[in-house]
């Protein structure tokens, strides 16, 4: 059965198509937000001479780095109005249960980015600004945050193109973001080429336009050092699979 041209661009210009596409993204975006908001405080924990925080953060990140995030989402989406009755109302919708499985999921690594990069902040700077007399919020908010985020940012940016890919597995709590839309056009067409590569070219077009971003807010941040641009380290060490 040859490729049908006019199947392929009915699907790339379907408003369901273009649904799923908007539902992913916006899934990517605001789990990415929330992780990040949930990692700087376990990073916090992570960097703390408190030894009881400094082993909440740890357990965190070691738990939710051990288990695989489908399994997360099938807990939360179906385990979770068997243990709590009150969500089983209408209001726990799949896409709320995704936010929450792939921000506490997330949270995790991006724990150990901002951690990283928290900790590539010379201890100079520290002792310099408590000198001026700032106090320790000062001097985390004002000193060290401007500078760990240089060194955060492109592993970020690498996480959030991994949390967009990770969105398709939110079809096994009947999601229908990007690629759950291209399996239900298939499961009745049975044209697999047209429709999954209708799915590819949004993916190529959402992760170009985020990669581009990613490149402007990175030279945003760049320091100049003599006129040369200073090179960005990876403070994250390569992550292991999340998923299967």
């Amino acid at each position: 059965m040859a490729f049908d041209v006019g199947i392929f661009f009915d699907a790339l210009t379907s408003s369901t198509f273009l649904r799923g596409a908007a539902l992913s993204v916006l899934l990517a975006l605001l789990a990415m937000f929330f992780a990040s908001v949930i990692g700087f405080g376990v990073a916090l924990m992570r960097v703390s001479k408190n030894k009881v925080l400094n082993g909440i953060g740890g357990a965190y990140v070691w738990f939710f780095r051990a288990i695989p995030t489908l399994l997360v989402l099938l807990l939360i989406w179906n385990a979770g109005p068997q243990l709590f009755p009150a969500l089983r109302d209408g209001w726990f919708t799949p896409f709320l249960a995704a936010l929450i499985g792939f921000s506490i999921v997330e949270a995790a690594y991006m724990a150990e980015i901002l951690r990283s990069a928290l900790q590539s902040v010379d201890d100079g700077q520290h002792q310099a600004a408590r000198a001026l007399g700032l106090p320790p919020q000062k001097v985390l908010f004002k000193v060290v945050l401007p500078q760990a985020i240089k060194v955060a940012l492109p592993p970020s940016g690498n996480e959030l193109i991994a949390m967009l890919k990770y969105t398709s597995l939110a079809s096994v709590i009947s999601l229908r973001e990007l690629l759950t839309t291209a399996q239900s056009e298939v499961s009745v067409t049975f044209r697999y080429a047209e429709y999954y590569s209708a799915a590819l070219i949004y993916y190529l077009v959402i992760v170009s336009a985020l990669m581009i971003g990613q490149h402007y807010i990175e030279r945003r941040y760049r320091w100049i050092s003599g006129g040369t641009p200073t090179t960005t380290a990876d403070p994250a060490p390569a992550k292991e699979v999340r998923a299967s």
